[in-house]
């Protein structure tokens, strides 16, 4: 007999492919996925490119700072717990497993309210606002760092790593070099500023473009507007909005990676295996996260962190000079890591509580 499964997340990149790396095994462990969002937020388009049938309900966002929607927004969530209820007990699914985001807490209400076990991840070391919330009506919370489980209350916790997309590991160093069009071997260095692309990361990297391309090639991922039509013909430098398709080839092609330190992110440098630079979001941009998910992968030895007060375009140089030298270490700490692709885990998970 077939199960069923209904996932949620969104609001951000983040809250999604986590989702997309499980359906996969999903639907080879017989699992009919469906899932639920809202109406116009990042996930729709992405699930719906995936051919899962897809449920919109309101949501509001929850923010911890003052705003104008915050007296509005609780009644957006309190319409999207009926709407989410409804939804849950005429599809009947034997779990419901939540990735996180504002969308997640009427979903994770409602599957409560049906009696419907769900099972939740939480990327970063420290719950976000939307799943400290959700907690009390989870059945087990999947937590990515070893230090996040004692901080789950009811002994909720359970450590599964993050869920790693299996295309990523099947990327074409040959496509990708083709594809970057680089007529060299020199080492690459691939930079990724998030999905919104981070000016302050652009601005470092081609502060010091001139003397980095003697050495090495670079890819820049420079986010949605921030592509600098002048060096479109510098030899060995491309710079992309965004990546999607050949991503998978241009991470098999690179030797480093600079990024922000988003968990998804960092546990696929890890995975795969990339002496990296992590420049976290700082503390007055986000709720801090980065910069614990960072502290984390320097302790480990993954990563070599820069903090985004200190960042400047000599530093990055510096830095990258020294990660290169070194790689060799770092990538030795990787392998010894003890966290692995979260994917099976968190499957046997889903078919354990399972109705």
């Amino acid at each position: 007999m077939s199960k069923k499964i209904i996932m949620t997340g969104g609001g951000s990149a983040g809250h999604v492919t986590p989702n997309l790396a499980l359906i996969p095994r999903l639907k080879e462990e017989g699992y009919e996925v469906q899932y639920i969002g809202t109406k116009d937020g990042i996930e729709r388009k992405i699930i719906e490119d995936a051919k899962i049938p897809y449920h919109a309900i309101e949501s509001g966002k929850l923010r911890r700072y003052f705003d104008i929607k915050n007296f509005s927004d609780p009644f957006k969530v309190i319409k999207g717990v009926f709407q989410a209820k409804k939804i849950i007990k005429n599809e009947k699914p034997d779990v419901v497993f939540s990735k996180g985001g504002f969308v997640a807490v009427p979903v994770v209400i409602g599957a409560y309210l049906n009696k419907i076990p769900v099972l939740t991840h939480e990327s970063d070391m420290t719950p976000g606002l939307a799943n400290k919330l959700a907690t009390p009506y989870c059945t087990k919370v999947c937590v990515t760092f070893p230090e996040s489980v004692e901080k789950v209350k009811n002994n909720k916790g359970v450590l599964t790593g993050t869920p790693i997309r299996s295309e990523l590991f099947k990327g074409s160093k040959e496509k990708g070099k083709s594809f970057c069009g680089f007529k060299n071997n020199k080492p690459v260095i691939m930079l990724m500023g998030g999905s919104l692309g981070s000016k302050v990361l652009n601005d470092s990297l081609r502060g010091v473009l001139d003397k980095l391309l003697k050495s090495y090639n670079v890819i820049h991922i420079c986010g949605k507007g921030h592509i600098d039509e002048s060096l479109n013909n510098k030899e060995g430098y491309r710079q992309f909005e965004y990546i999607s398709k050949e991503l998978p080839d241009l991470m098999a092609l690179a030797d480093m990676f600079i990024s922000r330190s988003g968990a998804n992110s960092i546990f696929e440098f890890l995975a795969l295996k990339k002496p990296n630079i992590l420049v976290p979001l700082s503390i007055n941009a986000s709720r801090g996260d980065q910069i614990l998910n960072a502290k984390s992968f320097e302790k480990s030895g993954y990563s070599v962190v820069i903090q985004e007060e200190d960042l400047n375009a000599d530093i990055l140089l510096t830095k990258i000079e020294a990660l290169y030298r070194d790689k060799e270490k770092y990538i030795e700490s990787m392998e010894n890591s003890k966290v692995k692709n979260g994917v099976e885990q968190i499957i046997s998970l889903i078919k354990k509580y399972s109705k």
